[in-house]
């Protein structure tokens, strides 16, 4: 990295897409072309491309699929975009994870899903983009250069504990840094944190787990947030680490020590910091926390407050329906059978208020990883097969719908882990498989709302026959 933090000359950016009626559209910029430089800086990702883009005075150099390259000097409105749009955030390749986690989901997935899956990213740029966490093992010097240069705000980091000695084993990499170090080091630049721990029984709880709480406590403002997930196990461990889950007895005690916490938090911070994801609420039999517990909402994406979000947002959207109007129809839900109570006493709401609707919740068991993995975003298009042959009779008597949420979905496209397709599994069983967004307001839509002869739901979503 140059003092001005630009990467060194690398290979460039290729174009995917060029935007119609865009500045690079005017200059006849095409897909396939190569983005080697902007104002003669290299560009190695978005993040790089969008500080410089900002300027109102750009020299673009672009290298043509023959080998000529063009010159581009251009003049346009501050923040003005190209109009150029590319096939992935970094340009110069992802990072990958070094470490050898203990409790790694990857190395306990099975073979044949789509490739995608097996990849370990530990990419910090991808934390500054999208929330993914990272463990800060594989920085550089060139890359805390970047961070601090870039001011790369919120990092989203995987903790797990602040005992040094644990983490290298945690992380099962030897050579490890101190994360209080590097933690400090990101708090004396203004850099925002987010932080989780994935809770493993016999690791890092119990006093472990107060120090790591208290450590991190400590670097407030700077820590905005402390996740507590617990471990995800699947029955793809063969081999690897000897971990179990956490048992409900005790998440419950987790969840008690986090509301003691949040009280000594809220009274020097007025924001309770640490959070349990709803899995550590739901596996403990435990009502979810009301929405002032999560304060901002800082880690809906890492399953802290996400349910609850649902919930509150299905009651309201529910409460606007003054007198649904539904045709007699029914509808099995389908989720995991970690959900499941949740979801039957949503639907169940929604069945007292519309006359005409009988749905059912069908609680699925995971086939595919495992009766241990209870999720519904893990569920396979081969686990809604057999878990909902036995609802297709109910259905077809009243020419029925089965609901199932995108979540199950990839996110860019309509296939489930495993590449079946929602469309595929509709024919297979021979009912309709409506896609609903999972939202609340998703699925009192896909509840109350039919699709049409369009073949689009009322509501939302898109439907399968």
């Amino acid at each position: 990295m140059t003092g001005d933090g630009s990467f060194l000359p690398d290979q460039g950016a290729d174009i995917a897409a060029v935007r119609p009626d865009s500045i690079a559209a005017e200059l006849d910029i095409q897909p396939g072309d190569i983005l080697v430089s902007i104002n003669g800086k290299p560009v190695p990702d978005i993040i790089v491309y969008r500080y410089l883009c900002a300027e109102e005075n750009l020299e673009v150099e672009i290298r043509k699929p023959g080998g000529d390259r063009w010159l581009l000097e251009i003049e346009k409105d501050y923040d003005q975009d190209l109009g150029l749009e590319f096939a992935a955030p970094t340009f110069d390749g992802l990072r990958h994870c070094r470490n050898k986690c203990l409790f790694c989901f990857v190395d306990q997935m099975p073979p044949g899903l789509r490739p995608g899956l097996y990849i370990k990213d530990d990419d910090y740029r991808y934390s500054f983009l999208h929330g993914n966490f990272i463990t800060l093992t594989n920085l550089k010097p060139r890359d805390w250069e970047y961070i601090l240069h870039w001011h790369l705000s919120p990092l989203y980091i995987s903790v797990h504990t602040t005992n040094p000695e644990l983490r290298r084993k945690m992380l099962g990499n030897p050579r490890g840094e101190d994360v209080i170090a590097q933690l400090r080091k990101l708090a004396a630049a203004g850099i925002q944190i987010h932080t989780q721990i994935v809770l493993c029984p016999g690791l890092n709880d119990g006093l472990e787990l107060e120090r790591t709480i208290k450590d991190l406590g400590s670097f407030y403002p700077a820590v905005q947030s402390i996740a507590i997930v617990p471990v995800g196990l699947t029955s793809r461990r063969e081999k690897l680490f000897p971990l179990r889950r956490v048992t409900a007895e005790e998440a419950a005690r987790v969840g008690e020590r986090i509301s003691t916490w949040q009280e000594k938090f809220r009274r020097s911070f007025d924001r309770g910091l640490v959070y349990g994801a709803d899995e550590l609420y739901l596996l403990a039999g435990l009502p979810l926390p009301p929405a002032p517990y999560y304060d901002d909402f800082p880690q809906t994406e890492n399953g802290v407050g996400l349910t609850r979000l649902f919930l509150d947002a299905f009651t309201t959207a529910l409460a606007s329906i003054s007198r649904p109007d539904v045709r007699q129809r029914r509808v099995v839900v389908a989720t995991g059978a970690l959900a499941a109570p949740v979801m039957a006493e949503l639907v169940g709401a929604a069945v007292t208020r519309a006359a005409n609707l009988e749905a059912r919740v069908a609680s699925l068991a995971n086939h595919f990883f495992g009766p241990q993995v209870t999720v519904a975003g893990l569920l396979t298009g081969q686990d809604l097969l057999k878990g909902l042959k036995e609802y297709v009779p109910w259905l077809r008597a009243r020419g029925g719908s089965v609901l199932i949420p995108g979540v199950m979905l990839k996110r860019d496209e309509p296939v489930f882990l495993d590449g079946l397709t929602p469309a595929r599994l509709a024919a297979e069983l021979g009912v309709e498989v409506q896609v609903v967004p999972a939202t609340g307001e998703g699925l009192v839509a896909g509840l109350l709302s039919p699709p049409n002869r369009a073949g689009k739901p009322a509501g939302g979503g898109f439907p399968f026959a």
